[in-house]
This record gives structure tokens, sequence and C-alpha cells, in this order.
């Protein structure tokens, strides 16, 4: 398929019985995080002895959470989730990916609130198991949907068809002819339509870049993204009216992923808080390296802050918008956490709860972190909802409480903490320790 193909997913209402989801179900009675993995070798199994979760009580569960209401419940009720798997799925563990084996074990996976991964590194063979491609958490889909704000007759675009489950939702909610969809990846796009045919819905549907405009769509009131961007695009604003709803998630490179709900002005540029927390698998042409490389010896110093602390969501919008190109991943570690911070330049840190605190190459990486802290201390400590981005034809800025208040790098208005005196280094360690 070229990148100007349409699909059209045909069939009736009454063709929903048929897809490949129901089929195991039959048989039986991703927001993935896209890193660095090893191939998977184990494979998941559910023991028949304990009861398996049924799609209706995910529906009642995510109903009870305050994440469905009204019409959206009946929606969802209306669209099984199962319609919309393929029988060959993956669980995503923090290192790996995990193959499911076995219908029991299909079906409590697909009935749960987790993402299930539907394809390992762009769907090419002997790859190192990295998660590319899934069908998202439903409690993610309902807060965004949520969000979208529609209302009948609203037209909505869609990036990232995925697995069709959220065009199934939106063409239940809005009617067929009221949903747009893009997906860059042809097999995933071929899927999608014929898992939408099967369950009886007909959106409009393209495989194609969706970072670029669709020709000839017109003004969108509505346009959510299932896809992580590391910033919008204007082109995806120009896409919608004034007044309308952007929502995606944004993938940040202070570790952290953030939803983020903008609404289009009438000079084109689009203004919005951030609501919450939000890991989504990148956009293809958003992806970047997990770090910089990093080369140089080590020099440990006492760590004068948990590196948990930099975990807090709202740190890291702050920091973020403070440190521009400083890459922060993490794992867990004992009773604590593990964080890596590396910078274009070629400094870099690494920090454990309770360890010395490493850096590498020049400057002072994580001194930087520490001033930084500091300065959201001094903010208030103020939490994600309280940050919000606007973007322009010229970029996009993070904010904080007031679209006025950009957070930039530099000194900028806030207060900087004397300088510490400076630290013997205790011990130097060699390029490869």
């Amino acid at each position: 398929m070229d990148d100007d193909q349409h699909l059209r997913s045909g069939g009736g209402r009454e063709a929903r019985r048929g897809s490949v989801g129901q089929a195991v179900d039959a048989a039986a009675g991703a927001e993935a995080v896209a890193g660095r993995q090893p191939p998977p070798v184990r494979a998941a199994v559910v023991s028949g002895a304990s009861e398996a979760p049924t799609y209706p009580d995910l529906v009642r569960d995510l109903a009870d959470r305050g994440l469905l209401t009204g019409r959206w419940r009946q929606v969802f009720e209306a669209v099984p989730r199962s319609r919309f798997v393929p029988a060959d799925v993956w669980r995503q563990l923090p290192d790996r990916c995990e193959p499911v084996v076995g219908a029991d074990a299909w079906l409590a996976l697909v009935n749960s609130d987790e993402p299930v991964v539907t394809q390992l590194d762009d769907g090419a063979e002997g790859g190192p198991g990295i998660a590319t491609s899934s069908n998202s958490m439903p409690s993610m889909v309902a807060r965004m949907l949520g969000l979208l704000e529609v209302r009948d007759g609203m037209r909505v675009l869609e990036v990232g068809t995925g697995t069709g489950y959220v065009a199934a939702l939106l063409c239940e909610r809005l009617g067929d002819d009221l949903v747009h969809s893009v997906e860059l990846d042809p097999v995933v796009a071929r899927q999608a339509a014929e898992a939408l045919a099967q369950s009886g819905y007909r959106p409009r549907l393209r495989v194609g870049d969706g970072e670029q405009p669709w020709p000839g769509l017109g003004p969108m009131d509505r346009l959510v993204a299932t896809c992580a961007l590391r910033y919008v695009p204007h082109t995806l604003l120009r896409q919608v009216r004034p007044g309308g709803i952007v929502v995606a998630p944004l993938a940040r490179e202070f570790w952290s992923g953030a939803l983020v709900q903008l609404r289009v002005q009438e000079d084109g540029t689009a203004v919005g808080p951030f609501r919450g927390g939000a890991t989504y698998m990148p956009m293809r042409a958003h992806r970047v390296p997990d770090l910089h490389e990093v080369r140089g010896k080590g020099r440990a110093r006492a760590a004068g802050l948990d590196p948990a602390r930099l975990l807090d969501l709202g740190f890291a919008l702050f920091a973020g918008a403070r440190l521009p190109g400083v890459r922060l991943i993490h794992q867990a570690a004992g009773e604590g956490v593990q964080v890596w911070v590396t910078h274009g330049n070629g400094s870099a840190a690494s920090a454990a709860t309770g360890e010395e605190v490493w850096q590498y190459g020049p400057g002072f990486l994580w001194e930087e972190i520490e001033q930084t802290w500091w300065e959201y201390e001094s903010a208030g400590r103020p939490g994600p909802e309280q940050f919000g981005l606007t973007v322009t034809d010229r970029g996009q800025h993070v904010w904080l409480r007031d679209p006025r208040a950009v957070i930039g790098p530099g000194r900028g208005q806030f207060p900087r903490r004397p300088s510490p005196a400076p630290r013997a280094q205790a011990r130097v360690r060699g390029d490869h320790d």
C-alpha cells in the first residue's frame, strides 16, 4: 500500500460476531513502554483454578472508577475489546515482552486493564523483542476519549489506528461517517480494517504518515493521537478547527509520558493543561535512543537527593523544561530506584537510592538536577495538573499555572541555590567501569 491509499471497512452491523479475538474467546468460553528489551523467553500462563475475568467486569470497574459515564459506558459495553485483539499477543513486563500462551491466558489479559502488545520490532522477524504496537489499557482509552469532550455530530481524526479498537468506540459513539483514522504500518492497518469490518464498523481509514495533513479532509472538531509524540506537530493543529480539541500523549525525554489536552485558538496556536501520566509507544518518526552515548572517567560524590524523588511527574515536567536535552531513564533497585541521566554534550550521571552518585564527561550534570529540584521545591512542588503546554508554528513550551508563566532553560524567574563548596572526588572510574 502507498501513503495515499485509503481503506474502507465493509460489512453491516450484523457482521459484528466474526472477529479474530472472538474465535479465541469462543475457544476459552500496549500503553506499553517501548524500550530496549531482550527477546521474550517465557510464556504467560493463567491457572484454570481462578475465575476468569469478563469484559462486563472490566467495564463495570472502569465505571466504578469514574472513567466511564453516561454514553461512554454504553459505548464500551457495546464494543468488546476481544474483537480487536489478535490471537498472537504479548504481555509487557518491565524488562521484556512475554508471549501469552493458551486461550485462558489470552482472555484473562484481554479482559484486564492492561495493555496488550500486538506487534514486536515493527513486524520484523528475529528482532530484539521491542513492543511496537499494542491495544492500549482500557482505562487510558477511557481517559483520552473523555478528554475529547465529543458531542453528537462532531468529526474526529485518530492518529494511530492500531488494532482498530478506539476507532470502533468512536464509531459506536458518533457514527461511522464522522470517524477518520490513519495508520502508518500497512500490515497493522489491514488487520484493523478487517477487525472493524467483521464488527460492522465502517470509518474512513487511511494508510499514511499521521504527522502529515490528510489531503482533502477538511477541518476536524477533535483529534486524538494514540501514539506518543515528542512534540505536537503544528501540521496536526492545522487539521482542527478553532475551538477544537487535541488530546495526545507526549513522550518526555526526562523519563515521563504525559497526556495533554489542547484547545486550538483562532490564530492557529493551541493551549491546554497536562492531564496526568500516559505511556504510549512513540510515533515512528518520534523515536529516540534511550540515552546519549557517554565516554570518560567516572567521578563519585555523595548524593544530595534521593533519585526516587525525580520520578514525581510534576518534577519531570518542570525539569524537562528547565533542562532541555537531558534524558533520564530509571528502573527499580531493591527498596529504591536507579536512574541514568545523559546530555548531548557527553555529560552523564548514575545514581541509586542510598548510594553515591557517579558523574561522567564534562560538567556536573547531577548538580544541575539537584539545583532544578530546589527550584521545583521553591515553586511549591506543583502537581502535574498545574502545568500546561502552548504549541505554535515555531515550537512548543511548557508553562506553570498560567500560559504566560513559561518555564525555560537558564536562570529565568526561578531563584538559584547558592553553589556548594567543591566536593572532593572520592573515587574515579575508567571509561568502561
